[in-house]
């Protein structure tokens, strides 16, 4: 199983700091000459790319499995969609030159689309979100993960592309500490001493709402999400690469008791402020390949 038309940092299994910048489109005409600065720009590996359905109907092709988030509503629970034309992740070690590095694409960028939100993140204790549980643990590896994340078998300017959810999570750390180590334990399902799974973890556990495995078919994702936090409000900017849609929108269904009525603990302390889907496209030559967009 290969990779190497992927962007490479959607394998990369550390990042040290992260900044993401999400764009409206406000310029359609002669929208190609901002496209090919993404090629010149975007490495894929420092930076990688997701481009929304606004932006892909602007230019009347379609790309197969592409269409925009879905507003969904449970229980006590609403998950916004708040859909980009256009998603960047620029991964780093300094915060400074994340932000420098933003400045200049958001400039070349600004004849075709506006800047509407950025946010820093940060790798905490190798690999855990702020409530102090371990983020992303069974997350697949190898082989496995390109399965999960890259398309196969689709043709050329679609292999090695990659669908990717993305969705910014506020904490209640009042609410957390509310609980004692058991209730928070029972909430995610795992024992935050050893991050191991046990027995008699409720139904509402987050463990057995997203156990990718107990789903048919199986919904594998391959998460690189990492937390954020801006004066004293914080939280988890999610981040999950699949080979379609399908396993993250199985997974978000069941959390917010769509398929069986029980909703996820997690949603006891958190809850989502945004959502938008996009296809981060194959790499050709070092430079995205925007064949499927007529682009070459």
């Amino acid at each position: 199983m290969t990779s190497h038309n992927c962007q490479p940092g959607i394998l990369s299994e550390e990042t040290r700091m992260a900044r993401y910048l999400s764009f409206q489109l406000i310029e359609e005409a002669d929208i190609e000459t901002s496209l090919r600065v993404l090629q010149a720009d975007v490495d894929g590996d420092k930076t990688v790319a997701g481009l929304g359905q606004p932006l892909i109907l602007s230019l009347s092709v379609t790309i197969p499995g592409l269409h925009g988030f879905p507003a969904l509503s449970g229980k006590g629970i609403a998950v916004p969609s708040t859909q980009a034309a256009l998603w960047l992740w620029l991964r780093g070690r300094d915060r400074g030159e994340l932000f420098h590095r933003s400045r200049v694409l958001t400039e070349r960028l600004a004849v075709h689309f506006e800047l509407v939100d950025a946010i820093d993140s940060f790798q905490y204790d190798k690999n855990r979100d702020l409530s102090g549980y371990e983020d992303g643990t069974e997350n697949p590896s190898g082989d496995e993960a390109i399965a999960a994340a890259i398309v196969q078998g689709h043709g050329e300017g679609l292999d090695g592309s990659s669908f990717v959810a993305v969705q910014q999570w506020l904490h209640d750390f009042d609410s957390l500490d509310a609980m004692d180590e058991a209730e928070r334990d029972d909430v995610i399902g795992r024992h935050i001493a050893d991050n191991e799974e046990f027995d008699g973890a409720p139904q509402s556990a987050h463990v057995k709402r997203a156990a990718q495995e107990s789903f048919e078919p199986e919904a594998f994702i391959l998460r690189r999400s990492m937390p954020w936090a801006e004066e004293m409000s914080a939280g988890l900017v999610f981040v999950a690469f699949g080979k379609s849609f399908d396993a993250y929108e199985a997974i978000l269904k069941r959390m917010i008791g769509l398929e069986d009525g029980i909703t996820d603990g997690l949603f006891r302390f958190t809850h989502p402020l945004s959502g938008g889907y996009y296809w981060c496209p194959p790499m050709k030559d070092s430079r995205l390949d925007l064949s499927a967009l007529n682009i070459e």
